[in-house]
């Protein structure tokens, strides 16, 4: 019996719940390749995964975007939308949503509190990630949502959103990352990300490489469209606040349309929510709701302007892939008249150094490094001895992401621009602080 009246918890008793289960060396999400334990606490649930239609996103970067852009272009079909996303940049709610609203406290507890019956109908200790996924679904389930934008953690076959079925399955890119679970190659990770394909879905990739999109046909599935062969971003232009974009899709031309959201990566990532809607659908986008969906989409931490005079950006890549875009829009796109400092952390096992070459660390003018507050940080100087090593002229040590932006600001003058980077927790961190100490 699904536990449909949990005991009553309240929000401050929910985080810790989330808290006691969290599992720092691994990051709560993959524990080992298998579905067995986010299976049986669903059950435990009564299976709330299969009470509304899903589209499931994958893919190295760009999914949060995506994601966002595709929720957005279901509500203005007049659907109600539930998204789950990962990580938070500052608040845990941020990862459920209903309409591009995080749930509310109340609804966010109840829904944790049932995943904390069901951990001892299930008889598993779940992940904390496993807690989240559940507690969304059960979240959507309770709301009655049309209809759930579920963005994979990490990779795709043994992630725990993979309990779905989706009715779209949507494929952004494939680069190295996470090698630690899946490669070394990319057609090894594109096999872990073609694994969220089931016989129903009707896929929609990103990706257009032929040796990769090889491995998402051969997955059984119901229907594929690719970019460059299917869909395409026609024209791409800089606009004051994000692009100017011109989409062609399967079912029809999109000119004109207004994307809020800075570099030439996120045309393309609106490009493939609009192919993905089109399947969910089966029918054309209209330009009009087009051009209002978009125009509404937001992704907090993804280069995000909080300040101008200095010009102050945060973005949360964490990759070489997403260093590279990101360095790619800094330097470009905004080409900044005065001086250039990098404030940067990072987490885990991943290259310093080839992840700084991606953030062209060695053309900025200051680089600060930080330890980001996660106990999977890189100490600060383990990030500046590989920024030396790169060739950076001007490294500063400074142990906290509070105390690394003061000190980029100090150094800034009007015409300047700072970017923070290198992970969420260092851009969640920076934004807490930043909006204190910006006008």
């Amino acid at each position: 019996m699904p536990p449909r009246d949990p005991p009553a918890v309240n929000y401050s008793d929910a985080l810790g719940y989330l808290d006691d289960h969290a599992s720092y060396e691994r990051t709560g999400r993959i524990e080992e390749p298998s579905l067995d334990g986010i299976t049986r606490l669903c059950v435990a649930l009564g299976d709330p995964q299969h009470d509304f239609r899903v589209v499931h996103v994958t893919g190295t970067n760009g999914k949060g975007s995506t994601s966002q852009f595709i929720t957005r272009l279901l509500m203005a079909h007049g659907l109600r939308v539930g998204t789950y996303s990962s990580p938070h940049v500052e608040d845990v709610r941020e990862r459920i949503q209903v309409d591009s609203a995080p749930v509310g406290e109340e609804d966010f507890a109840t829904a944790v509190a049932a995943i904390a019956v069901a951990e001892g109908l299930s008889g598993i200790r779940p992940s904390y990630f496993e807690i989240l996924t559940a507690a969304a679904f059960r979240c959507f389930s309770d709301i009655a949502v049309d209809v759930a934008v579920v963005e994979v953690g990490l990779l795709g076959r043994w992630d725990a959103t993979n309990v779905v079925e989706a009715d779209v399955a949507v494929i952004t890119n494939i680069a190295l990352d996470h090698v630690e679970f899946a490669g070394p190659t990319l057609a090894d990770i594109a096999r872990e990300k073609a694994g969220i394909i089931k016989p129903v879905s009707a896929v929609v990739s990103g990706e257009d490489r032929e040796e990769l999109v090889r491995i998402f046909r051969a997955e059984p599935h119901a229907s594929m469209r690719v970019a460059g062969e299917d869909f395409a971003v026609v024209d791409d232009q800089l606009a004051l606040g994000g692009r100017s974009v011109h989409v062609r899709t399967p079912r029809g031309d999109l000119p004109g349309l207004f994307v809020p959201m800075h570099g030439r990566h996120q045309s393309a990532n609106a490009a493939l929510a609009l192919a993905a809607v089109e399947e969910f659908f089966d029918a054309p986008v209209h330009p009009d709701v087009a051009s209002e969906a978009l125009a509404a989409a937001w992704v907090p931490g993804r280069f995000e302007v909080l300040g101008h005079q200095p010009l102050v950006i945060v973005d949360a890549a964490h990759n070489p892939a997403g260093a590279d875009v990101c360095a790619e829009v800094f330097f470009s796109d905004f080409d900044p008249p005065g001086r250039r400092i990098l404030v940067v952390g990072a987490i885990g096992r991943r290259d310093l150094g080839e992840t700084l070459s991606a953030f062209r660390a060695d053309e900025f003018d200051r680089v600060v490094c930080c330890t980001a507050p996660s106990p999977r940080a890189r100490p600060a100087a383990e990030i500046a001895a590989a920024a030396r090593a790169l060739g950076c002229d001007e490294v500063t040590v400074v142990e906290s992401v509070g105390a690394a932006c003061d000190a980029a600001l100090r150094d800034a003058g009007s015409d300047d621009a700072i970017l923070v980077t290198g992970s969420f927790y260092v851009v969640g961190d920076a934004k807490a602080h930043l909006r204190r100490m910006l006008p």
